[in-house]
């Protein structure tokens, strides 16, 4: 359970990379397809404020998408050397996911969106969308909610079938 939890720690931390690559660095707008349809409809393309801003941006986002697939690859090798069947591995990747899903519900929707000006700092034309609402993303948060279990399976199946 140490590892498992040690896992999900660093997926946070590697989720937060990714969120602050895209917003604060790339800030381009493709990466505003979760946000609230007001939100992608005012956030505007900005130029770069120092050089290299972009490539560190994409930088952090190549390095959080290494971070995360290495959290679930480690994870899957470590249950792996632990003997841990289908149910062991399916805990472990639930466990992974919710906490990953808590995380992104208090830190990412309540704490940044409503509490902080992350998002206004990089996007003052923002100020005022619903996105800055907790609850905006609702119906998206209880679908991933509801298909983690199915996820966490299926990477469980993938564990034992190698």
């Amino acid at each position: 359970m140490v590892v498992t939890l040690i896992l999900s720690f660093i997926l946070m931390g590697a989720m937060f990379l990714m969120l602050w690559g895209a917003v604060g660095f790339v800030q381009d707008k493709r990466f505003f397809g979760s946000a609230a349809k007001d939100t992608r409809e005012k956030v505007e393309v900005h130029s770069e404020r120092f050089k290299g801003q972009h490539v560190l941006g994409w930088v952090m986002l190549i390095a959080s998408a290494a971070l995360i697939v290495g959290v679930f690859v480690y994870g899957a090798i470590d249950g792996m050397r632990n003997n841990y069947g289908f149910w062991k591995f399916t805990l472990r990747f639930i466990a992974m996911l919710y906490l990953w899903k808590i995380f992104d519900i208090v830190v990412f929707d309540w704490f940044l969106c409503t509490k902080t000006r992350f998002f206004q700092h990089y996007y003052p034309e923002t100020e005022g969308c619903s996105q800055y609402t907790f609850g905006y993303n609702r119906k998206e948060q209880i679908r991933e909610i509801i298909l983690y279990p199915f996820i966490a399976m299926a990477f469980a199946l993938i564990c034992i079938l190698f």
